[in-house]
């Protein structure tokens, strides 16, 4: 009677109709003779979401955090060294997920705002002439500040100083939404979640793994890391005869089915389009409101998957969230961490449109006047639709 909740947090992301209509399906037996086939297409077209021509893509009953702890741990060895960089909530979980799992961690502290710092990794890889450093990690998203990294200038890096380290990369809100190119950019194992891109649910994680990185594992005879769950030895044997080595989601596999044809029927390059359209009126709301500005200190760090936006001097975000939920029907993302209190986030990936995210900065706008905040009434809106009809196609 009163409409449903509004999503606009930047996971999990809406689910689009055709994918929730493909999941309501009753159980399906998950070793039935056609059920192979289905998985071998799936695993292929997976392949082109990432832009991978060679390697393979593993997919876990899992979160992306799953995926994360299977590309360490079935590539590295306790003790190895690897660079990694710390600018936000995320960036900084998967550091601390290294070093419980017995990384030596060479760690590059970045102020929240910014991101993989390409210039540092650069001097350091260049310093490593006994390349002792096996992995080199970088978040392309950080979903708690609202920063995208540059990817291909890491690979660059790497390359300028010849040397042989594997390329890991965070891409749970990147991937599948903006531009990643995982053959083209040399990236050697690549992670993302169902519930952000891929408009799913919550369960999957995804994991694309380069040959570099399957030789890698292949190097380590069953030696290295202890893994049973996440092992890629015994999703090979399997997923190489289209099945599992243990009961998969599959009711979230045919919702992936639906939404990879979606994402491929449209065009990378098209989803990465639009997803910077619909984030340029985000940003051109922000600039409208007096004393809200972007977690992101510059253009170059924009992300167009998520904006996390501070709040003016006197105003705490936690009302502006809470005041949006409760009063407005919205669900805007939470400031993580040091940025608790002080910036909300709005999510604009996935199955989204303009005149969604209108309402989305609508909601944020009347409860940003509820909290106290010195800023005119309509003036997001307004930036936002002049943004969304200039660029209308």
């Amino acid at each position: 009677m009163n409409g449903h909740q509004h999503l606009f947090i930047p996971g999990p992301t809406n689910v689009p109709e055709p994918v929730r209509q493909a999941m309501n399906i009753p159980m399906e037996d998950m070793r039935a003779p056609d059920f192979g086939d289905f998985v071998a297409s799936l695993l292929t077209d997976l392949k082109a979401a990432y832009r991978l021509e060679n390697g393979r893509v593993f997919v876990f009953p899992a979160s992306g955090t799953g995926a994360w702890e299977s590309a360490i741990t079935n590539t590295l060895k306790p003790g190895d060294r690897v660079l990694m960089s710390r600018f936000g909530q995320f960036s900084h979980l998967w550091a601390d997920m290294a070093a419980r799992l017995g990384l030596n961690v060479d760690l590059c502290e970045v102020e929240w705002g910014k991101g993989v710092p390409t210039e540092e990794y650069a001097k350091r890889l260049e310093a490593d002439s006994a390349h002792e450093v096996k992995a080199v990690f970088a978040t392309q998203n950080e979903t708690a500040t609202g920063v995208t990294s540059d990817i291909a200038a890491v690979r660059s890096a790497l390359d300028a100083a010849g040397h042989p380290a594997m390329l890991f990369v965070d891409g749970v809100s990147s991937i599948a939404s903006i531009e990643f190119e995982m053959e083209k950019w040399g990236v050697d194992l690549a992670v993302s979640g169902s519930q952000k891109g891929f408009m799913l649910p919550a369960g999957l994680g995804i994991l694309g793994v380069s040959d570099k990185a399957l030789e890698a594992n292949r190097a380590l005879a069953g030696a290295g890391m202890n893994r049973c769950y996440f092992s890629f030895e015994d999703m090979i044997k399997l997923n190489d005869t289209g099945y599992f080595p243990y009961t998969p989601a599959t009711q979230l596999l045919r919702g992936l089915r639906v939404s990879l044809d979606m994402l491929l029927d449209a065009g990378m390059e098209t989803v990465w389009s639009r997803h910077q359209r619909l984030a340029g009126g985000v940003r051109a709301a922000v600039d409208a409101w007096k004393g809200c500005d972007l977690v992101a200190h510059g253009p170059q760090w924009h992300s167009d998957t998520v904006s996390a936006i501070t709040v003016p001097d006197g105003v705490d975000a936690r009302d502006v969230i809470s005041t949006a939920y409760y009063r407005y029907q919205t669900s805007l993302g939470s400031g993580l961490a040091q940025l608790a209190g002080r910036a909300f986030r709005i999510g604009h990936l996935g199955s989204l449109n303009p005149v969604m995210l209108c309402g989305a900065i609508s909601a944020a706008e009347m409860s940003l006047l509820d909290a106290g905040a010195d800023i005119e009434p309509g003036s997001g809106v307004a930036a936002a639709q002049a943004h969304y009809r200039a660029t209308a196609q």
